[in-house]
Parts: C-alpha cells; structure tokens; sequence
C-alpha cells in the first residue's frame, strides 16, 4: 500500500461543504473503477498548524504505482463524466502540494536488513 497525500486550501470564496462533497463524488468515482483504494479527507482543527500545511489533508491509498498510474489516466480521459466530476474539485483549489508514501520498512528493505 502506498500513500497519495494532498494538502489543499480553497479559493477565498470556495466553500468547505461543496468541496468536501465534491471530494466525495471524485473519490467514490476512482475507487468505483478501482483506480485506488480507500480515502479520507480531513480539514485542521482549530487553525493549529506551521504554516506551511494547507487547510485540508486528502489521504488516497494505492496499492502500487500501476494503480497510481491507472487513477491518473482515468482522471485525464477525454470523458464529459470524467471532465465534470474532476472539475468539481478543481476549480475549488486555491493552491495543493502533493506527496506520495510508503510503509517502511518496505519488504525489500526488511529482508536485506536481515541479512546483515
């Protein structure tokens, strides 16, 4: 399992329920086609931050980078489904960092360790 990770906040006049929604319809979209596994959206609680984490933390889990690559080309498909549901998220973000994790020690990382 792998960890998509984006840190988002919205434009000034974006709303959080209509983006959390819109979250909600993009994301059930991608694991309904099973282009990634579970998700969550979480949003920091009272303003306790550094600055530089974003107001909202969208967690996707993939099981690995083919099914990462899967979710990327379903989400640029010239589909008008694809399009709107996509754009229903986007056009709500005022700026997103993204990152990509794994667990670690990895297996690979664990059977060489053992052998020294």
């Amino acid at each position: 399992m792998n960890l998509y990770t984006c840190q988002i906040d919205l434009k000034d006049d974006a709303k959080a329920l209509a983006f959390a929604r819109a979250v909600d319809d993009w994301m059930r979209f991608l694991q309904g086609n099973g282009v990634i596994g579970q998700w969550r959206l979480l949003r920091r609680k009272l303003n306790l931050a550094a600055d530089a984490y974003r107001d909202f933390l969208l967690e996707i889990e993939v099981a690995d980078l083919a099914q990462l690559d899967s979710a990327f080309r379903l989400s640029g498909q010239q589909d008008d489904d694809v399009a709107t549901l996509y754009r229903a998220v986007n056009t709500l973000i005022a700026r997103a960092d993204f990152a990509l994790y794994r667990p670690f020690p990895d297996p690979e990382r664990s059977e060489r360790m053992a052998l020294l």
